[in-house]
């Protein structure tokens, strides 16, 4: 299974357009959005359970998932790395199926099973021949809903989260975004790692993890997503046996979805710094402050600015630190979105004697954009660039899926390609002018991994905590 610490830092992460008219009260279904090929429904069962499909009738696959609210946003201190604990261990067998069971049924029709855990989301998905989805919905909906959580799998599955937290440990080039995430969030459930630590992982017993998923798989924090070829109503009917099969539904009557998170979070990072020592033939750098939350209507703006600053072989900093000089194979600017705040962050891996001249560009460029912004023929290469690439990375059943519960887990309404293609294009240079004098017109604060010299630390402390 791929659990992905950075599913939500190492990209933009875009809202998605125009709103198809969401049903609000249990048990009715939202109409068609545009009709024929991405045709999108929701319906709302009793309990407070969304299912949302989007029709996809050229294709002859299917790929169905279930969301769940909860990430490691949600745990204390001591829960640190429950929800990705809990991912792994709703693979290991219900009442009707054992761990081999779950996998071997899916993988006897092709198809192929998954999961991630993010900071503010979960994610359990099927992807299969459209014949087989009935197949995909009992399989996914039997974990979810019936998971033994037994304490020998619990034992068992905590030596492979381990071996899985060391495995991060060991990729240097992925670890300096938790080590960014904590420079700018400190202590505290963002900026802790999704994966947990050694100590969290190793404290977390049976009980703890049960009571956790009993309190986040509430129905009302769930959410069901189909796409391809797939038949709204059909696919309403089998999750809706499934869950009364477990027991999970009816709930309450008169139960509502979770709202979307929300609020507004101030972060005071300016200038900090975070070197860690390690052995490794590269230094990693990100050098960043904080963003804009995903429901701030900059976004759009800041993924334009990032695309055209680090998003790909024309940007500047492509340009300028490995076109023109050599200095880094990777570099590249990215963006995340929480629901109360963001953060913007420039990656570099280089080796230890590029370290300050990397820096020193990359600072150079921050300050630059954040003073004049970005030309009018770079905001349309960005804007034509990120547009294009939205929509190239929306060709599979598996994407549009991931888009339906993104969105609803996100926004609460779901939006079309359409929609967030014309909200992409409509971003002015002003705006991008406006949002980076905002964003990169902040102090900067840096995390380092790799081996450096005191001399060298200290000069990229002094550089920008100075």
């Amino acid at each position: 299974m791929t659990r992905s610490p950075r599913g939500t830092t190492a990209r933009p992460t875009l809202a998605v357009g125009r709103a198809v008219p969401r049903q609000r009260h249990a048990g009715t279904s939202g109409p068609p959005a545009g009709g024929g090929a991405g045709t999108v429904r929701r319906t709302v069962l009793p309990g407070g359970l969304r299912v949302v499909t989007e029709s996809v009738p050229a294709v002859r696959s299917a790929t169905f998932g279930i969301w769940a609210q909860v990430g490691s946003r949600d745990e204390s201190a001591e829960l640190n790395g429950a929800t990705h604990y809990l991912e792994h261990l709703l693979f290991k067998g219900t009442h009707r199926r054992d761990a081999l069971e779950i996998s071997s049924v899916v993988e006897a029709v092709g198809g192929e099973m998954n999961a991630f855990t993010t900071k503010e989301f979960t994610c359990y998905y099927a992807r299969v021949l459209d014949a087989d989805l009935p197949l995909a919905v009992d399989v996914v909906c039997d974990m979810l809903t019936d998971s033994l959580i037994a304490p020998e799998e619990v034992e068992a599955e905590r030596g492979v989260i381990l071996e899985e937290i060391a495995m991060t440990d060991d990729d240097p080039g992925d670890g300096v975004h938790d080590l960014f995430a904590h420079t700018l969030l400190g202590d505290t459930p963002l900026g802790r790692p999704v994966l947990g630590t050694e100590e969290t992982v190793n404290a977390l017993d049976r009980d703890r993890i049960a009571e956790f998923y009993r309190t986040h798989y509430d129905p009302t924090r769930l959410v069901v997503t189909a796409a391809g070829r797939v038949d709204h109503d059909a696919v309403v009917e089998q999750v809706r046996a499934a869950f009364e099969r477990a027991g999970v539904l009816p709930g309450a009557p008169d139960a509502r979805p979770a709202s979307p998170r929300g609020g507004r979070r101030v972060l005071d990072s300016a200038g900090r710094v975070d070197l860690l020592d390690r052995a490794t033939e590269q230094v990693h750098l990100v050098l960043g402050m904080p963003g804009v939350s995903r429901h701030d209507d900059r976004r759009w703006a800041l993924s334009v600015l990032s695309t055209a600053l680090g998003g790909g072989m024309s940007s500047r900093l492509f340009q300028e630190v490995r076109e023109k000089r050599g200095l880094a194979y990777s570099v590249y600017s990215h963006t995340s979105g929480y629901a109360d705040c963001g953060l913007f962050g420039i990656y570099a891996g280089c080796r230890p004697g590029q370290v300050d001249d990397v820096l020193k560009i990359c600072r150079e460029q921050l300050a630059e954009v954040a003073e004049h912004g970005i030309d009018e023929d770079e905001t349309r290469r960005a804007i034509g660039q990120l547009a294009g690439s939205t929509v190239l990375g929306l060709e599979d059943t598996g994407s549009v899926m991931h888009r339906l519960g993104k969105s609803e887990i996100c926004w609460g309404e779901q939006l079309s390609v359409d929609g967030l293609l014309e909200r992409i294009t409509r971003v002015t240079p002003d705006e991008v002018r406006q949002v980076a004098a905002d964003v990169l017109g902040r102090r900067p604060s840096l995390s380092v991994i790799g081996r450096l010299n005191d001399r060298q630390a200290g000069r990229l402390s002094a550089a920008v905590a100075g």
